[in-house]
């Protein structure tokens, strides 16, 4: 009985450094995301190019799409642009932007200087939508099915073997 006193907080110290330990070996990027495998919100916001008209999301029912979460002010989202301009040209999957919390000044000189992958620009100058997906920082990426499910939610800046490897290939498997 005199043992157990020191072996318990021994215990309970170890149990604290296994615990610790194995948050090493976790990628900071896979931020598990409660909508993966739910249906994506829904969302009807101005477009970026033409503020008189509206997207909606909606308008990707019945397609494999990609929504990039981006913003000019953004150095991580200016690092994967080029991936998602080369993408855009090769036409493989519809790309949507959402600009968030931008000015759309500054959103629209940012994709005529650098290029403009995506087949629709919704504007979120608020935040809401990007609340709506739960999106913690830009650039974040959403892999969306068919049937309107989020398949893939990406953290950070996709990088050339992310997009190929989780992105391409997940939106390739849905595609059939």
């Amino acid at each position: 009985m005199r043992h157990l006193k020191y072996l318990l907080p021994l215990a309970v110290f170890g149990v604290m450094v296994w615990f610790l330990g194995q948050g090493l070996y976790l990628n900071p990027r896979e931020v598990p995301s409660p909508l993966v495998n739910k249906p994506a919100p829904v969302f009807n916001v101005a477009d970026l190019h033409r503020p008189e008209l509206q997207f909606a999301s909606e308008q990707m029912k019945g397609k494999v799409w990609i929504l990039n979460v981006w913003a000019s002010w953004c150095r991580a989202c200016r690092d994967e642009h080029p991936l998602f301009v080369e993408l855009g040209r090769q036409g493989i999957v519809p790309i949507v932007g959402l600009n968030y919390k931008d000015q759309r000044g500054d959103a629209l000189e940012w994709l005529r200087a650098l290029g403009n992958p995506y087949v629709a620009s919704a504007y979120d100058v608020d935040g809401r939508v990007g609340m709506d997906y739960g999106v913690y920082g830009v650039p974040e990426t959403y892999v969306i099915d068919k049937q309107g499910v989020i398949r893939y939610k990406h953290t950070g800046p996709v990088t050339a073997q992310s997009l190929q490897t989780k992105v391409l290939a997940l939106v390739k498997e849905l595609q059939g």
